[in-house]
């Protein structure tokens, strides 16, 4: 009986001791694993062979298996002319900017001009696919500046526009040499807005008082719940006039021969308006452009992917359905406007 219990104790051990490893090595691949997973990366796609493979695919479902050899040999030729003997081969590098109202894709913008710049060589372009309504000023000054970088380190930029670049969106989109525009996109809406509630008289009809104490005159203009003075409106009347010179200032400067007098009205126009308003250069969509130059330079598509864990990604979706809501209701009012 004794000998039994030794030998039950010594398996037992074995399996505790076979279960702590167990325990420890899925404990160093899980710790590995979420390293990993939240170090971004750079990923890069040469549109030229979504292309190709796109044709392809639609040849060898309709003409059949020696058509689509033929025309598979003819596109590895075509690109091996082109790329014969070491010749330098121009290259475009696509870019996208999909905004909210805090422009939170600079985050990744930033990351791919750097990488953008620091892999430049002679001769390369930039276009950037750009959607974007606008929201707060600094976060779209910023994203703006980004792409000032660009310009400042001599590479030019094109910036597609295929739905709406209104507000911070048409700052982002006038650091551009060149802007191009679907005919019904959006452009346009310099201006500068501030808008809020005020419960003053509501909390004041129950007997609640509301406290705000600052120091400095002009530290708190209008607010929520305190009881706003004509002195306060007017001062933020003045503070917004300002942004909205600097807002100005900023695109005459990047877009010679507009008259940003005539189009720093608020307004929002459609492409073909827009065109005429010279607020863009020519009409057209971002595919037509990228098909037209896959013939003459690589494309190549950049994105700085940030890898993140599952509360980050239900954090991430739950705003982003915020900001989609947000968005919508933004593009609606400017609509309903353009269609008055």
């Amino acid at each position: 009986m004794t000998a039994i219990l030794a030998d039950y104790g010594l398996f037992l051990a074995k399996l505790l001791t076979l279960a702590a490893i167990l325990v420890v090595l899925i404990g160093a691949i899980a710790g590995m694993a979420r390293r990993q997973q939240s170090e971004p990366e750079l990923v890069i796609e040469r549109l030229n062979e979504r292309y190709e493979r796109m044709a392809l695919a639609i040849k060898r479902a309709t003409a059949g298996q020696d058509a689509w050899k033929k025309a598979r040999k003819e596109a590895r030729a075509r690109d091996k002319a082109r790329h014969k003997h070491g010749a330098a081969v121009s290259r475009i590098f696509v870019l996208d900017f999909r905004g909210d109202i805090r422009a939170s894709a600079t985050t990744s913008l930033r990351e791919e001009v750097s990488a953008v710049i620091a892999a430049a060589e002679a001769g390369d372009r930039v276009l950037l696919r750009l959607e974007n309504a606008g929201g707060t000023v600094h976060e779209h000054g910023l994203a703006a500046s980004q792409l000032a970088r660009l310009q400042a380190a001599g590479l030019h930029l094109t910036v597609a526009v295929d739905k709406v670049a209104a507000s911070g969106g048409y700052l982002m989109a006038a650091m551009a040499d060149r802007i191009l525009a679907a005919p019904f996109a959006i452009l346009g809406s310099i201006g500068v807005i501030a808008q809020l509630p005020n419960f003053h008289r509501w909390l004041e009809a129950r007997g609640v008082d509301f406290e705000q104490v600052t120091a400095g005159r002009y530290k708190r203009t209008l607010t929520v719940f305190g009881e706003n003075t004509e002195a306060a409106r007017e001062k933020l009347r003045e503070e917004l006039e300002d942004i909205h010179r600097l807002f100005r200032d900023e695109v005459a400067r990047h877009r010679d021969g507009l008259d940003v007098e005539a189009v720093a009205t608020g307004e929002a126009w459609y492409g073909t308006r827009a065109l005429e308003l010279k607020l863009v250069d020519e009409l057209g969509t971002s595919d037509d452009w990228l098909m037209r130059a896959a013939d003459e330079a690589d494309l190549l598509h950049i994105r700085w992917r940030l890898k993140r864990r599952l509360p980050e990604k239900l954090a991430d979706r739950a705003a982003g359905a915020w900001n989609s809501v947000i968005d919508a209701l933004a593009e609606r009012a400017w609509h309903d406007r353009l269609m008055r």
